[in-house]
């Protein structure tokens, strides 16, 4: 194994999903014609639906804006809580020490 991964193209990306829409054909004989694994389409497929056409695949691994906003967000909510639950076990220990 050479450890090097091969990269498609957006167009490439929308060209072989629309394929698989467009003629009838299973996705598997799609994917084979086209040498990629079959998973690997379906995955396309799934993030060109869950995304508008412009959107779907912004390339090299960068993420959207929005999208690294809304991961920083829950990493801060996760945080968040977790120091919560600190200071409830915290209130709850000291409250057993007055007593």
């Amino acid at each position: 194994m050479n450890g090097k991964r091969r990269q498609f193209s957006r167009e490439f990306k929308i060209e072989a999903v629309r394929q698989v829409r467009s003629s009838g054909r299973p996705a598997t004989a799609v994917a084979k014609e086209l040498g990629i694994s079959r998973d690997l389409l379906y995955r396309w497929m799934h993030d060109l639906n869950s995304a508008s056409l412009e959107a779907a695949f912004p390339g090299h691994g960068r993420v959207s804006p929005d999208e690294e906003e809304v991961r920083q967000l829950r990493r801060e909510v996760a945080r968040l809580r977790e120091e919560r639950e600190i200071l409830k076990k915290a209130a709850a220990f000291f409250v057993k020490e007055s007593r």
